[in-house]
């Protein structure tokens, strides 16, 4: 039996053929709806937005982008699947959002920029050079431009794993996925220190993070009523940006902001 989801000739998780997977998996339940509600708070409170023009790099099914058109942004959503592609233009018909079938790597050919304002969530973790593709968006952006930046944390992906008795796997440090099948776990899991270090790397600081179900997954029960769904809501709100918590959240939210081109010697004179 072939591989309906192998990885490209880079080594990047492919996601043609999986755009009913990933709805059903990462949006059609409580993970999903908690992201969700997360972003519509910490988005607005963790961004100067302005209805300056976005790039939302590597959008799938366009939740994000529809946000974004919604507050007053025109949105050029950019993404390599094409079934995701075309559910996207069918959700998001009516909305200012353009749509450009490329990936992340094509960003300098197909959408270069320099964007005022860059979102790419739950994007890096999939590929094989996160690094490089850090690059290419730090890259993208322009003077003083913001990178809404999410990414799969790795040290809670290994407490995920103690949770669940994979004891030898945490110890080992095998924590990334194989990129096979129809499984989820990403093939390139994060940590905050190399968020730092790149960003140090290519003139970015960090403005804010925030840690995106910082409790949820560890529940031994999920919220057995809409009362306590509202409790573990205001436990997530209230914890996301305070130490020691937002460090163990499933997804690491970020605003990265490039620093300012120095004045020209002219226009110092």
């Amino acid at each position: 039996m072939t591989d309906p989801t192998p990885l490209s000739a880079a080594g990047d998780r492919h996601f043609d053929g999986l755009a009913e997977k990933f709805a059903g998996s990462l949006y059609g339940g409580p993970r999903g709806a908690l992201r969700l509600a997360m972003l519509d708070e910490l988005l607005p409170a963790m961004l100067e937005l302005d209805g300056q023009p976005l790039l939302d790099v590597g959008g799938g099914l366009g939740q994000l982008s529809a946000w974004f058109a919604r507050h007053g942004h025109a949105v050029t959503l950019l993404e390599p699947a094409g079934d995701m592609l075309d559910q996207a233009r069918e959700a998001l018909g009516g909305l200012p959002v353009s749509f450009v079938q490329a990936p992340l790597q094509a960003l300098p050919e197909r959408a270069p920029g320099p964007w005022p304002l860059i979102a790419c969530h739950a994007v890096l973790e999939w590929l094989s050079d996160p690094r490089g593709a850090f690059a290419t968006l730090a890259e993208g952006l322009a003077p003083n431009g913001q990178l809404s930046l999410m990414v799969f944390n790795r040290d809670a992906l290994r407490l995920s794993n103690v949770v669940k008795g994979n004891l030898q796997k945490a110890l080992d440090d095998r924590l990334e996925g194989t990129g096979k099948r129809q499984r989820l776990t990403p093939i390139s899991p994060l940590c905050h220190d190399q968020i730092a270090a790149w960003s140090h790397e290519h003139g970015l600081s960090i403005r804010g993070v925030a840690g995106i179900r910082v409790f949820h997954d560890y529940l031994r029960q999920p919220p057995a009523n809409e009362a306590d769904w509202q409790r573990l809501v205001a436990l997530e709100r209230r914890y996301c940006r305070a130490e020691p918590h937002w460090r163990l959240g499933r997804y690491l939210l970020y605003t990265l902001v490039k620093e300012g081109e120095p004045p020209s010697q002219e226009s110092t004179r």
